[in-house]
């Protein structure tokens, strides 16, 4: 049940955010056990004066095109899951879309079964 924030630079075409969206959902059922039908996403787009992201942090040299992605999950995956994970992702979208591996930077945000609701007022997956 991730809830996934993808942050693009403005000017990009609906079969970009396809991509990005398909390419990040294949990553999570590949590497972190979602189901296929577990797709709940939030992709917006940003003017460069909105989406300021250092060019060169930790030696890592981004483009304008590069991208955010935040990824909020239930807690227990593995390190090698998330490490996996994050390999998926940008090999996906490198592949999908000739994105640079640079341009992608993804942050993991993690809660307990109780945190969400899916409808109705009511916690469905909480014991």
């Amino acid at each position: 049940m991730p809830l996934v924030r993808i942050a693009i630079p403005a000017g990009r075409d609906a079969a970009f955010a396809q991509m990005l969206s398909g390419g990040i959902q294949d990553a999570m059922i590949a590497t972190i056990d979602v189901p296929a039908d577990d797709f709940f996403q939030v992709l917006t787009e940003h003017q460069n004066h909105m989406l300021r992201i250092d060019p060169g942090y930790l030696g890592v040299s981004r483009s304008s095109e590069a991208i955010i992605v935040e990824i909020l999950m239930r807690s227990g995956r593995t390190d090698a899951q998330k490490r996996a994970l994050y390999r998926t992702i940008v090999a996906n979208l490198e592949r999908r879309g000739n994105i640079r591996p640079q341009d992608v930077m993804i942050t993991l945000r993690e809660n307990e079964r109780i945190d969400w609701s899916f409808g109705d007022g009511e916690a469905q997956i909480a014991p």
